[in-house]
């Protein structure tokens, strides 16, 4: 199974005898059988008939559209969700639980700043000579995971949020330092990305939602309905919510490409204030992000079936409700 990544202009696909083709204005490219797709990701100028997206999510795959410019999520495609209300039901009953939803996020958010405390260990090995800011960092992070585990006096929701912003203060400031100062990079902006490793962050952990999305789909979840995030107009808050102990690896992967010299300041550009990836760039960076993509994938796949499982069990003890118009005894 593979991921396409389609970032080429005037990039037309079409279906022909089990197989995805791709042809340009001066004839065919080459095609990949159906089968083999798990992803398709695409960027820019690329066309396609409802007939293909039909055929790819019959086949199971998600399809991902970036802009052109900044790369940003435009829409997501993805095929027939689980049919089993139940799982919604319990979902939906879990976020009218104020202390359900408080010790889903309590979990969430441990695992996340552990992780963070992970890489910035792993950094302080590798970067004796950013002993300081490092150590600082996590230093920092340590005495707020006490507060996130303190069952004493457990946070509620907005204590985590007040918690989980301290938290990424200190760890951008110790990450930061990890990057040479051609990168310009300063800590954590985006919409748009103002450095390059800005913007492979945000690529990174967009492709890492786009997952999440499709990992909710799977179970039958409702990827709007978050228990961590609140819901907004557009947004997948519980996508959001999955992806939070995720970040550190797309953090820590995004150092490697730096600290590799897989990319470097050469290989992005400035656009009306925003920093982009050259079309080079682009290339490195999806090569690079499929092994972490897959890994990430299972791993999501996995917790998703637990999640699910969770609610289910929920979702049957939820009252059932009369139809609209019918008397209640």
């Amino acid at each position: 199974m593979t991921t396409l990544y389609i970032d080429r202009k005037d990039i037309e696909l079409r279906v022909s005898g089990g197989a995805l083709e791709f042809r340009e204005p001066a004839g065919r490219r080459g095609s990949v059988p159906l089968s083999r797709i798990e992803r398709v990701v695409l960027r820019g100028r690329v066309q396609l008939s409802t007939s293909v997206l039909g055929a790819l999510t019959e086949a199971g795959a998600g399809v991902l559209s970036l802009s052109g410019r900044q790369s940003r999520h435009l829409a997501t495609c993805v095929g027939r969700p689980h049919n089993d209300v139940v799982r919604r039901l319990g979902q939906f009953d879990t976020y009218r639980d104020p202390e359900a939803r408080a010790q889903w996020s309590r979990r969430l958010i441990e695992a996340k700043t552990k992780g963070q405390l992970r890489l910035l260990r792993r950094a302080l090995e590798r970067r004796l000579d950013k002993r300081r800011p490092l150590t600082r960092a996590i230093t920092q992070i340590e005495t707020l995971l006490i507060r996130i585990t303190d069952a004493a006096q457990p946070p509620d929701i907005a204590s985590l949020l007040g918690i989980e912003g301290a938290g990424a203060a200190a760890y951008f400031a110790g990450y930061r330092t990890l990057f040479p100062g051609s990168l310009q990079f300063e800590g954590r902006n985006r919409r748009p990305p103002r450095d390059p490793v800005n913007a492979c962050l945000s690529l990174g952990y967009t492709l890492v939602h786009f997952e999440a999305v499709v990992a909710c789909h799977a179970v039958g979840l409702d990827p709007l309905l978050g228990l961590y995030h609140e819901p907004a107009y557009g947004r997948e808050s519980l996508a959001a919510d999955i992806i939070e102990p995720l970040r550190p690896h797309v953090d820590e992967w995004v150092w490697t490409l730096f600290r590799e010299r897989t990319l470097t300041a050469k290989g992005f550009r400035e656009d009306s204030g925003a920093v982009l990836l050259g079309k080079a760039a682009r290339q490195h960076f999806y090569t690079r992000f499929h092994p972490l993509g897959t890994a990430l994938r299972r791993l999501l796949r996995r917790q998703m079936r637990a999640v699910a499982r969770e609610f289910e069990e929920r979702g049957h003890d939820v009252p059932s409700f009369a139809p609209a118009g019918a008397s209640r005894s």
